[in-house]
């Protein structure tokens, strides 16, 4: 992706977009300029924000719908590179290192994550590289917090199924310091909570025997629960509480001189400067003052329904893949396991008992993270700027990832073969060669499915047709300033 990007940003022409720009202040050096040439297909769009955090801070009032905790590891990261490069220099070349290991992690985290839930290996597997190929890979190679709260918040799911809720309650709480649609995650820790509960209620009469000890249960389990869910919404509280200070106290002021250029700018564009005297921002004096709702209404016209416009029909078509992605593999778990969805897998299940769980994606384990899919689905698709929904999803539901896998399992011949021919053609499989991969080595199934793409299915063309199709038109048009997800 990096190399491609790079690529696809020297042969093709940056598209001039109405998107926020700051001037560059300074002189460019021959370093500047070879790792503008370089990296600079990962600092559009809304990469130019957080750069632009990264460096001067929440100086502008619409900078404050970008949450801190990515642009601040985005300075501490700078400081380690030559002071001689300039500070947007410095700060591409830690975009493009953090996001690489966090993308790596993040597919590592899945995988564990997809073991623990659907209990079968080689289909977690498969989802994480599907991860890796993703149809948001382009945000999560920019300067984006797409991969931050990726690596996050699946890191906070495998160690929740893991039974480790303190360390998976403090990454979901760093994850809601990196995205807003985190502090969502608290249901995860409130479902977890309640399952065990009615599961407990379950385990027959000697159950009720024990109703006063049940009781201390339920009250500690909902402290523990209420502590959790407080922590997992305090980043993102604390940082509507610095918006306050610095745009709405009476002694709210710059640390700094803000140069002439970047007040040029705000004047041209109608920014609002934190610190300039004028009239106080209208968020300021409502009940509950929330920046991050003001500007997502005010500034990007965010809300329910509003994008149900003629001329959005181009952005929703962007969006059509994944949702009809998503809502195929809601309806398929809903479904397959309709008492148990009625019942919010609450109940205990005949398998259960026998302790012969059902296993893979329609497995009772993968339950709440279709509704968390869902959802955010039905959010995004009614309340967001729909074409966002492909990484909105890919960052946050491994959903998007674990049933395609599903699909590709259940349907894709190839997959199932032991032996080293294709039943059907007599063609030898070209990832099945002899030394072909190391003893041990995982075999990566997504490689095997596109080397021999004339003999998959079509269902299985149409998946990795998805993935790969928007992870190159990802790195040709959103690194050239191309409208995209």
């Amino acid at each position: 992706s990096l190399v491609l990007q790079a690529v696809f940003n020297l042969l093709v022409p940056d598209h001039c977009a109405d998107a926020f720009s700051p001037p560059r202040l300074g002189s460019a050096g021959p370093w500047d300029v070879l790792v503008e040439r370089l990296l600079g297909g990962l600092g559009r769009w809304d990469a130019e924000h957080f750069l632009f955090i990264a460096e001067r801070g929440y100086l502008l009032e619409h900078s404050c719908a970008f949450l801190p905790l990515f642009p601040l590891s985005l300075r501490a990261l700078a400081g380690l590179w030559p002071p001689q490069l300039q500070p947007r220099s410095r700060l591409l070349l830690s975009a493009a290192l953090l996001n690489a290991l966090l993308s790596a992690l993040a597919a590592a985290a899945l995988y564990g994550l997809g073991r623990a839930v659907l209990r079968r290996r080689r289909e977690a597997f498969l989802a994480a590289l599907l991860f890796s190929l993703g149809p948001a890979s382009v945000f999560m190679a920019a300067a984006y917090s797409e991969s931050m709260f990726a690596s996050l918040a699946f890191s906070a799911m495998w160690r929740l199924e893991k039974g480790q809720s303190c360390l998976s309650g403090l990454l979901f709480s760093l994850a809601a310091g990196a995205r807003a649609n985190g502090a969502i995650n608290a249901g995860f820790f409130l479902y977890s909570r309640g399952k065990r509960f009615a599961l407990q209620l379950q385990a027959g009469p000697a159950a009720l025997r024990r109703l006063p000890v049940l009781w201390k249960q339920v009250l500690s389990l909902a402290s523990s629960a209420a502590l959790t869910c407080a922590g997992i919404f305090l980043p993102f509280a604390l940082f509507q509480y610095y918006a306050y200070v610095r745009f709405c106290g009476p002694g709210a002021g710059l640390d700094q001189a803000v140069p002439e250029p970047l007040l040029q700018l705000a004047r041209d564009k109608g920014y609002r400067v934190a610190g300039v005297a004028g009239a106080k921002p209208p968020w300021c004096s409502q009940r509950f003052p929330l920046v991050y709702s003001y500007i997502q209404d005010t500034y990007w016209n965010v809300g329910f329904l509003r994008y149900f416009e003629l001329k959005q029909i181009p952005n929703f078509l962007l969006a059509l893949p994944v949702t009809l992605l998503c809502s195929w593999a809601a309806w398929t778990y809903v479904s397959t396991n309709p008492r148990h969805c009625l019942t919010l897998g609450l109940e205990r299940s005949r398998s259960e008992e026998r302790g012969k769980e059902t296993d893979g994606f329609c497995g009772p384990a993968a339950f709440v993270y279709v509704v968390h899919a869902t959802a955010l689905l039905v959010f995004g698709f009614s309340c967001m700027h729909v074409q966002v929904l492909t990484r909105f999803l890919g960052s946050s539901s491994p959903i998007l990832y674990w049933f395609p896998a599903h699909l590709l399992q259940k349907h894709e011949p190839l997959l199932w073969s032991t032996g080293t021919d294709n039943p059907s053609s007599g063609k030898p499989l070209l990832s099945d060669s002899p030394g072909s991969r190391g003893k041990g080595t995982p075999e990566n199934l997504v490689v095997k499915l596109l080397l021999n793409w004339p003999l998959i299915t079509p269902l299985s063309k149409s998946i990795l047709g998805f993935f790969l199709g928007y992870w190159l038109l990802g790195l040709i048009l959103h690194c050239n300033f191309f409208p995209w997800t």
